[in-house]
């Protein structure tokens, strides 16, 4: 079984509820074996922008940022790591891509998890093996491709 923790420090009325972020995690997950825990805190652009600074040293906040657990050789623990996850910006790139909310919310929670799983987008060829395991995840989730969306923008 996977355990999610949300912490919800940002509050609005069009958030995800539990049910929803615990399917999404759930279908991130369907390939792996062992059950985990993971910590999700939705964020304010402002908390978002100082983690973004603080480990990414980059400016200003971002849609999500993702810390898998680095857990010492004998320790047995199941937690895969936290994802911070900052709500406005979700809600400003939604609407400026023109996708559905709450698609967007699966696909940035999708994307988080794979990276604690250690998939990444810095080469092409990394990229476009996390964009194709993306895309297969929102499938089994009847969610659209959201890279054809950006490609038609």
């Amino acid at each position: 079984m996977n355990y999610i923790d949300i912490q919800n420090i940002y509050q609005a009325s069009n958030l995800p509820d539990e049910q929803q972020i615990q399917r999404w995690v759930d279908a991130a997950l369907q390939d792996y074996s062992s059950d985990t825990e993971i910590v999700i805190r939705i964020v304010d652009e402002q908390e978002s922008a100082e983690l973004n600074q603080q480990y990414r040293h980059k400016s200003g906040p971002t849609n999500i940022l993702s810390f898998p657990v680095e857990i010492p050789e004998g320790i047995e623990l199941d937690l895969l790591g936290d994802l911070v996850i900052c709500a406005p910006v979700l809600e400003r790139e939604a609407l400026e891509q023109q996708k559905v909310l709450a698609d967007h919310w699966a696909h940035i929670i999708i994307h988080g998890v794979l990276h604690l799983l250690g998939y990444d987008h810095i080469e092409d060829d990394d990229a476009e093996l996390m964009e194709s395991k993306e895309i297969t995840i929102l499938n089994t989730l009847t969610i659209a491709n959201p890279y054809e969306q950006d490609n038609n923008a």
